[in-house]
């Protein structure tokens, strides 16, 4: 399984936020994990809500 902050860093460089990924993203943070991985979850809450990463579950939400 990935780490916390490559899954940021795909999201971070394609600008999108898969379904898939936010499930493991939730699966990973439920675990323990280093302060490296946090830092990087915190940057892609704050890229999300700039506007610079979309998240698949919320274009879903408004079909």
């Amino acid at each position: 399984m990935m780490l916390i902050r490559e899954l940021v860093e795909q999201a971070l460089t394609i600008g999108y936020l898969t379904v898939e990924a936010e499930d493991q993203l939730r699966q990973l943070l439920r675990k323990k994990y280093d302060h490296e991985d946090f830092n990087a979850f915190m940057t892609l809450q704050q890229a999300a809500m700039a506007g610079r990463v979309k998240q698949q579950s919320r274009e879903l939400m408004r079909l």
